[in-house]
């Protein structure tokens, strides 16, 4: 008799910190800039000196209210700071500021699309806090290096439900909140730099199962990729320890990307290890309905907004929205191409192609190629000036070059030749040349006019207007 194997649910939520951009700390007036030298933003409240008293930024508050009214959440009119308590290196103050109990954010969610399915997810809380510092270990020697710059600098960690089910569901939870955060301004998004980072709990049971698993933490993921990377190696790891009758031991794991597998941290540790109590210098935080109101009034147009008015106002197909909403400043290049000349629909197939694939990893703003010139570039195309091939060839030079289109097709003598007169020559040419072929033509086989078309691009370097060399073709090989 066959034994069945038990199957496993996967069970998933995320921990997003969000670094804040705003100019200074959270709680004191340091300077937020990424890139100082070490340890040179830094003054005695941020460092936890004695005597010294935290002052809460605004601007730290404001963009909660943002956030949470993005993400359809309630708003808690009464919040409170805590002491969240543990010792370590980059921690000066022996404690971090942070949120328990009375969040400023509470309940909402945010909807997600995996293979044309869409799905809400929950969001727990999203709360306020201080980072901590960055400890850099020597490769050589055994020591490790302190810099306080980060200590101090605002976060909103955003704790969702555990209502993913799979690597790519939280992939694609991950990429909406980032984009939110970016349409809102409030984060710079830079997983690199370590303003956008994410910890997964993930826990797997028995399909049917109420109870959840074992959980354990994935900290050290800084891109997309780590984090389903990750978490399809924990799946692996947790199922195969479970069918061979073995427990999953509750720990923070790291991701090496390297190695491509997890590695043990430390114990994980639950909410009573921190013993957290309310933070004793600062005051509860009071919202009003109308402050509510007035950060509402200003929120920009968000990601789903803006992917539905680009089907509507453009005839775009959803995939094409989807892709250039992902990042507010790639809609904001789309719509400007189109504002400036660019048929929609041309200009959305050159972004999505040739635009993102010389771009890979780079901003959007690193790009030498502006909506304008890119417009004047598909325009050229439209008016027959250059073919489709040329205009990628076109496309490369102004990369590289940010020359505008028209320099470069005069400069590398790349306009398209549409004179009938200088291609019939050609055309009588490649006939007379390839008599087997303009036979198998005329007895029907007239598949064999991409060949002579081909002919012809090779011999004007791809400078011939193809929709005139087939016509010049059918005319000479039907004489």
């Amino acid at each position: 008799m066959k034994l069945k194997v038990m199957e496993y649910e996967t069970i998933i939520g995320l921990e997003i910190h969000a670094q804040l951009k705003t100019n200074s700390k959270i709680f004191c007036g340091c300077s937020t800039a990424f890139g100082a030298p070490p340890n040179t933003n830094t003054c005695p409240i941020c460092l936890g000196l004695p005597g010294v008293l935290p002052v809460l930024n605004q601007k730290v508050v404001e963009f909660a209210i943002k956030l949470g009214l993005a993400t359809n959440s309630n708003i808690n009119k009464f919040s409170q700071f805590a002491r969240k308590n543990y010792f370590y290196p980059d921690l000066p103050k022996g404690y971090q500021t942070s949120q328990f109990d009375l969040p400023i954010v509470g309940q909402g969610n945010v909807e997600i699309e995996v293979d044309g399915q869409k799905k809400k997810i929950g969001i727990t809380r999203i709360h306020m806090e201080e980072d901590a510092g960055k400890l850099t270990h020597d490769e050589v020697e055994p020591v490790s290096y302190i810099d306080l710059n980060r200590t101090g600098t605002p976060l909103l960690e955003i704790v969702s439900e555990p209502d993913l089910r799979s690597p790519a569901e939280a992939s694609a939870y991950l990429k909406k909140l980032h984009a939110i955060l970016r349409y809102l301004d409030i984060c710079d998004g830079n997983m690199q730099e370590g303003s956008f980072r994410c910890d997964a709990n993930i826990s797997l049971r028995p399909y049917g199962q109420t109870a959840f698993g074992t959980r354990t933490e994935l900290k050290n993921m800084n891109s997309f990729r780590h984090v389903e990377s990750a978490l399809e190696y924990e799946i692996r790891r947790q199922r195969d320890l479970l069918l061979e009758g073995e427990s999953v031991v509750q720990e923070t794991l790291l991701w090496n990307p390297d190695k491509n597998c997890t590695e043990s941290m430390r114990g994980k540790e639950d909410a009573h290890d921190y013993r957290y109590f309310p933070c004793p210098d600062l005051v509860p935080i009071a919202i009003s309905e109308e402050w509510i109101e007035e950060v509402r009034s200003g929120l920009p147009e968000l990601p789903d907004q803006r992917k539905t008015r680009l089907v509507d106002q453009y005839g775009l197909p959803n995939y094409d929205a989807v892709i250039l909403t992902a990042d507010r400043q790639l809609a904001d290049y789309f719509e400007e191409t189109v504002s400036a000349g660019g048929k929609a629909k041309k200009a959305a197939n050159l972004i999505m192609t040739e635009l993102l694939r010389e771009l890979k990893e780079r901003a959007i703003t690193e790009c030498r190629v502006r909506p304008h010139q890119l417009a004047a570039l598909l325009m050229m195309v439209e008016e027959k000036s250059i073919n489709g091939k040329i205009a990628k060839t076109v496309f490369q030079s102004m990369m590289e070059s940010g020359k505008d289109p028209m320099v470069i097709v005069k400069e590398q003598n790349l306009l398209q030749v549409s004179d009938e007169g200088e291609l019939v020559a050609l055309v009588r040419q490649i006939i007379y040349s390839h008599p087997q072929q303009a036979e198998d033509y005329r007895n029907g086989k007239t598949k064999i006019m991409a060949f002579f078309v081909g002919q012809l691009m090779q011999r004007t370097k791809g400078k011939a207007n193809p929709n005139i060399a087939n016509e010049l073709f059918v005319r000479e090989l039907a004489g």
